[in-house]
């Protein structure tokens, strides 16, 4: 059963993929649903594809196609474009099986945008499946604030499970401390004696800073979504 947030933006998809051949923009369905912003068209999505109702394919613009429509909003001489019965589980999820779960520190507040004050308190406590977690090593979990890493899947109020270390590879997701003062959730990237913080929002602009004004504080491990 859809919400009639998630009812309004498939309908939309689908007249305009009727019209126009092209699902439409992140922007234009944010207009069309009057939303603040895209994170909420993002969850909107993500919940349409869990369900069955859409599919997205990776490496192309725009690539929504709609499996199935509800009953509600069929219409005679319609077809989707992909039929699947079982709709695939996102790329590395879980499966849903009994696990052993551990208690993580939730260290606050991390910024997916411009970088915030450096976290350094524990809020509270999180459960987390032990499988999740990366190895040998401490891991903590911080609270996401901000669309900056939309386009990697970590969305506003997503929690974070981060393993501690001080060095990344390059296209890590990585907690960077910036001039010791300012903590933020971005892409690693080392060139030369500068470093790259990219997002993953065309929104933002990707960060560069000399090596000695950047501290790796941890690698993203995984991720907790709560709808």
């Amino acid at each position: 059963m859809l919400t009639r947030k998630q009812l309004e933006l498939l309908d939309f998809i689908r007249v305009r993929m009727e019209a126009d051949g092209v699902p439409p923009s992140f922007d234009e369905m944010k207009d069309a649903l009057d939303l603040k912003s895209k994170s909420g068209i993002h969850r909107l999505i993500t919940a349409l594809e869990e369900r069955g109702f859409i599919r997205r394919l990776a490496h192309r613009a725009r690539a929504i196609e709609i499996v199935k429509l509800p009953e509600a909003m069929e219409k005679p001489g319609f077809r989707p474009r992909v039929v699947a019965e079982t709709p695939p589980p996102p790329p590395k999820a879980l499966p849903v099986v009994a696990v052993h779960a551990l208690e993580l520190p939730v260290m606050g507040r991390i910024a997916a945008g411009v970088p915030i004050e450096a976290i350094n308190h524990v809020s509270h406590h999180v459960a987390v499946p032990g499988s999740m977690l990366s190895g040998r090593g401490q891991h903590y979990a911080l609270e996401v604030r901000g669309d900056s890493m939309i386009e990697a899947g970590i969305n506003d109020g997503d929690i974070v499970v981060i393993r501690e270390q001080t060095t990344a590879e390059n296209g890590d997701i990585v907690v960077a401390l910036v001039e010791d003062q300012e903590a933020t959730l971005k892409r690693f990237r080392r060139r030369g004696s500068m470093i790259a913080l990219e997002a993953a929002n065309p929104a933002y602009e990707t960060r560069v800073y000399s090596d000695t004004a950047v501290k790796v504080q941890g690698r993203l491990v995984g991720l907790i979504r709560t709808y």
